[in-house]
């Protein structure tokens, strides 16, 4: 057998995979110049600028449907017609391969790793995508329709933005010269299926009878602080918690990108921070935000999650008659936590550590940890108790302890709150015996 034979035996087959996606990838662009040739690009902009997307969607989806009738087209199955049309339409109205995982309430995140990898949450878990963008320039197009409407850009002088779409989805963005393999995108979307701690409960997350206790916490005015790492459910808490806060009562939000939803209360000011234009100027910062809200008579102020500077701001409003307010930061132990807290709050005031450490203790009563683990499940795991130290540091009192391998709660020390909620009005005495029935004990 000569050479030649024996490396035309050897070589593989040409990947029929590749060659039909070449293909529908040819037909993909030809119908998307048949449709600008046959529309116009200024009528496209015409009816994207004043009419609503899905009525824009469905005069798009005739046209597509009539061009793919013609000759040239006739190779395509009526699958392949479906998936063509639809993906063009994607392209001109939404954003592009993206814009299905965007319409999939089953997926919580969407990351984009340059043109050529898109990833995707799904149950806590990540999985690529089949989908493609067809070229860097495609994925700033995507990019600049999110930002456009913000007024925003991303380009060499600004290469990192944050932004939220208008359903609330969080984007953050990065390019050329910062992301070196192209422009990435990780695109948070928010969820409205967990809107209570009922809902928590119903998932698993979080037993009836922890539940109840944070219900209390927050209707007997506790501060708390919710830790966690990134994805593990810290601003998902938060809203649920925010449910159980009475309808007379008024709330401020702050936040990077408004996140929060307080749909069912009457009085809530929403508000958002602000990056500097594209000029430098008029950027807001949550410090700025926090120090505004203690200008509005807030009953309770909540924010999003504190970073820097605006901690110390934070913790002085709760000490200084805001009590019931919330916020959220990462961290993955209370330990950490409360590290954190007077490290940020540092970067607010050049005091000194044990004056934080003060406030910290006075400010903070419960640290609420939210853990998301390797099978992607989230739980709301230990409630740590904080107090005041005999020697002016932060004493930190486990109150409801996890065990992760047996996904078992128990609690360790009632909070001393619960021999006050009859008191103050929260719950009745006969609601707190049944709660004390039902709550495990450690072992004697």
């Amino acid at each position: 057998m000569s050479v030649l034979e024996r490396i035309r035996r050897t070589a593989p087959e040409p990947d029929a995979g590749a060659a039909s996606a070449a293909r529908l990838g040819a037909l993909r662009s030809a119908l998307r110049s048949d449709l600008i040739d046959r529309l116009g690009l200024d009528a496209i902009a015409h009816m994207l600028s004043t009419e609503d997307t899905s009525h824009v969607r469905s005069e798009l989806a005739v046209t597509c449907s009539a061009i793919l009738n013609d000759q040239r087209y006739d190779t395509l199955l009526a699958e392949e017609r479906e998936r063509l049309a639809r993906e063009v339409i994607d392209g001109v109205c939404g954003l592009g391969p993206i814009q299905p995982l965007l319409d999939d309430d089953s997926v919580s995140e969407v990351i984009v790793n340059g043109p050529d990898t898109i990833f995707f949450e799904r149950e806590g878990r990540l999985c690529r995508s089949d989908a493609t963008f067809e070229s860097t320039e495609q994925v700033l197009m995507a990019i600049d329709r999110i930002l456009a409407p913000l007024g925003r850009r991303l380009d060499r002088a600004n290469p990192i933005v944050n932004a939220r779409l208008s359903n609330g989805d969080r984007v953050n963005a990065v390019a050329d010269p910062v992301a070196i393999n192209g422009p990435a995108v990780t695109i948070r979307k928010f969820s409205n299926r967990i809107t209570s701690l009922g809902r928590l409960v119903e998932l698993g997350s979080i037993p009836s009878w922890y539940a109840r206790l944070l219900t209390w916490a927050v209707r007997s005015r506790k501060d708390i602080a919710v830790a966690g790492g990134t994805g593990s459910g810290k601003t998902t808490l938060l809203n649920a918690l925010s449910c159980e806060i009475d309808k007379g009562e008024r709330i401020v939000t702050i936040e990077d990108s408004a996140e929060l939803r307080f749909d069912a209360h009457p009085d809530v000011v929403r508000l958002e921070a602000r990056d500097a234009s594209i000029e430098g100027t008029g950027e807001i910062t949550i410090r700025d935000l926090v120090k505004n809200a203690l200008r509005m008579r807030p009953d309770r102020i909540v924010v999003g999650e504190v970073r820097s500077g605006e901690t110390i701001d934070m913790l002085q409003a709760m000490n200084s008659g805001h009590d019931g307010s919330l916020t959220t930061l990462h961290a993955g132990t209370p330990e950490e936590a409360i590290l954190r807290l007077v490290l940020m709050a540092r970067f607010g005031m050049d005091l000194p550590t044990d004056i934080i450490e003060e406030q910290v203790a006075t400010a903070i009563d419960l640290i609420v940890m939210s853990n998301r683990f390797p099978d992607g499940s989230r739980c709301i795991t230990s409630m740590a108790g904080v107090s005041r130290a005999e020697d002016g540091g932060v004493s930190l009192e486990t109150l409801v302890d996890f065990d992760q391998a047996a996904r078992t709660w128990t609690l360790v020390r009632e909070p001393p709150f619960v021999a006050q909620v009859v008191e103050a009005g929260v719950a009745t005495e006969e609601e707190v015996r049944a709660w004390r029935s039902q709550s495990p004990r450690p072992a004697a």
